[in-house]
C-alpha cells in the first residue's frame, strides 16, 4: 500500500442525482462528452465538500474515463450475456434476468453485442480525443452472471445437473476473462468500478465480485467456484475478492484455500478477527453499512470503525469504505469515518 489505513466512500446515484443532478440514463454511460463531462462534476462536488479529506484530487482534470468509476454499477457483461438492462435518472442500471433455460452459451456474442460496440466506440473517440483513456467497468462476477442469465434456476441445477453447470461457469468465466483482458489492455486497470480503494494500492488489482456467494454454501463454493479464484489467483496479480454480503467469514477456510488471494473486500456483519486468522497476509476492505450510517451517533460510528479496524490488526493491510450512501447521508458522518481513520493512523 502506499500509506496505512487507506479510506474512501462511493456515493449511491441519488445522492449524486439530488446534489449535483446527473441523470444516470444510458447517454451517461456512453456519450463520449457526457462521460468526461459528468465524471468531472462529480469530482468537483468531492473537492467542493471534502477537499480537505483528500477527495477530489482530479477536480481540475478532464479524465476520458471508460466506466462510472463513481457508482458501483455491475451491468455491462450481463446485458453482453444477453440481459436486458433497464437506465434510471437517479439510480444504477438494473439488470432483468434473462431466465435462459439450459447450459447453451455462446462465448463469441457478447463481443459482437450491440452494447459490447458501444463500449468499443467510446474507447476509441475517447483516446482519438485525448490519446489515452483510463479507469474501468465493473466485470461482475461468475455466479451474480449465472443468476442474471437463469435466475434462482443456476441453484438447483448446481444440484440435479453439476457437471453441466461446472461447464456453465466455465464458459462465463471465458467471458469474463476475456473482458477484463480487454479493459486492461486499455486502461491499465479492472476494478476501481468494483471498489474505489483499488485505486488507492500500488499496483492494478484484480477484484472478483461474489456478491451473491451469501446465497450458497462454503461447500458449493469450494466445489463450483473456488477453483476458478485459484485460477485466476495465479493468473492476473494482485488478486481479490468482493464480498459485500454479511457474512463473508464462512468461506474463510475457502479463502485461505486460495494461495494469492491479495485483497478482500468484507461486507458489513463479517467476523474481521475470524478473517483474520484464516487470512493474516491479505489485505481487508472492510466496509461500513450505507444504509445504518445515519441512524449512528458519531460515537458509535467511530467505535464501529476502531473495533473493526483493530480487529484486523495491521494497518498496513487494512482499509475502511462506505459504498452506496445514499441522498440522506449527512456530511459530518463522512467527516468522522476519515477522522476516526486518520487517529487510528497515528495510534497504530
Amino acid at each position: 500500500m502506499n500509506a496505512k489505513l487507506p479510506v474512501d466512500i462511493v456515493f449511491h446515484p441519488s445522492w449524486w442525482n439530488k446534489h449535483v443532478g446527473i441523470v444516470f440514463d444510458k447517454d451517461f454511460f456512453y456519450n463520449p462528452e457526457r462521460r468526461v463531462k459528468d465524471e468531472m462534476k462529480m469530482e468537483n462536488e468531492l473537492y467542493r465538500r471534502f477537499g480537505d479529506l483528500g477527495l477530489g484530487e482530479n477536480h481540475d482534470k478532464e479524465l476520458p474515463q471508460i466506466g462510472a468509476i463513481h457508482n458501483a454499477a455491475g451491468y455491462l457483461l450481463s446485458e453482453m450475456l444477453g440481459c436486458t438492462v433497464e437506465y434510471f435518472n437517479n439510480s444504477a442500471p438494473q439488470v432483468i434476468c434473462a431466465h435462459h433455460e439450459g447450459f447453451d452459451l455462446d462465448i463469441e456474442a457478447p463481443f459482437n453485442h450491440p452494447s459490447f460496440k458501444a463500449l468499443q466506440q467510446l474507447i476509441a473517440t475517447l483516446k482519438t480525443k485525448y490519446g489515452y483513456v483510463c479507469g474501468d467497468v465493473n466485470w461482475g462476477g461468475i455466479l451474480n452472471l449465472a443468476i442474471d442469465l437463469k435466475g434462482e434456476s443456476i441453484f438447483l441445477d448446481m444440484v440435479m445437473q453439476p457437471e453441466e453447470c461446472k461447464a456453465y461457469f466455465s464458459k462465463i468465466a471465458q467471458v469474463v476473462e476475456r473482458f477484463l483482458n480487454y479493459i486492461h489492455s486499455e486502461t491499465g486497470s479492472t476494478s476501481i468500478s468494483v471498489n474505489s480503494i483499488a485505486r488507492l494500492i500500488d499496483k492494478a488489482t484484480y477484484i472478483h465480485s461474489e456478491c451473491s456467494h451469501t446465497m450458497i454454501s462454503a461447500e458449493d463454493y469450494q466445489e463450483f467456484l473456488l477453483p476458478f479464484d485459484v485460477e485466476w489467483s495465479k493468473k492476473f496479480r494482485p488478486y481479490g475478492i468482493h464480498y459485500c454480503g454479511k457474512d463473508p467469514h464462512r468461506h474463510a477456510k475457502q479463502f485461505a484455500m486460495i494461495s494469492d488471494l491479495e485483497f478482500l473486500d468484507l461486507g458489513w456483519g463479517g467476523d474481521v478477527a475470524l478473517l483474520r486468522e484464516e487470512l493474516p497476509n491479505t489485505f481487508f476492505s472492510i466496509r461500513l453499512n450505507p444504509v445504518d450510517l445515519n441512524s449512528y451517533s458519531h460515537e458509535e460510528l467511530k467505535n464501529i470503525i476502531r473495533e473493526r479496524v483493530l480487529a484486523a490488526k495491521d494497518p498496513y493491510k487494512t482499509g475502511i469504505c462506505c459504498v452506496n450512501m445514499d441522498d440522506k447521508v449527512e456530511d459530518d458522518k463522512i467527516r468522522t469515518i476519515f477522522k476516526t481513520v486518520d487517529e487510528l493512523r497515528q495510534e497504530m
